[in-house]
């Protein structure tokens, strides 16, 4: 059985502000690989600077971009 876990909203959030993985990378200068790792689900781990970046760009709040099921 597994248990809680956290999910990673970035698949939502770029198809409400009409935006690509690739400008997403272009913007927070991160690569599209290392976004793809995170958007799927398999991150082990995020930077607070990574999540600052995210957030900025996004124009969102961590609690929007990260959620605990």
């Amino acid at each position: 059985m597994t248990g809680p876990v956290i999910r990673v909203r970035l698949d939502e959030l770029l198809k409400e502000r009409g935006m690509t993985l690739t400008e997403l990378s272009r913007r927070v200068e991160i690569t599209v690989v290392n976004l793809s790792i995170l958007k799927n689900g398999h991150a082990k781990a995020i930077r607070f600077s990574t999540l600052e970046r995210l957030c900025a760009a996004l124009g969102c709040q961590p609690g929007d971009l990260l959620t605990y099921d």
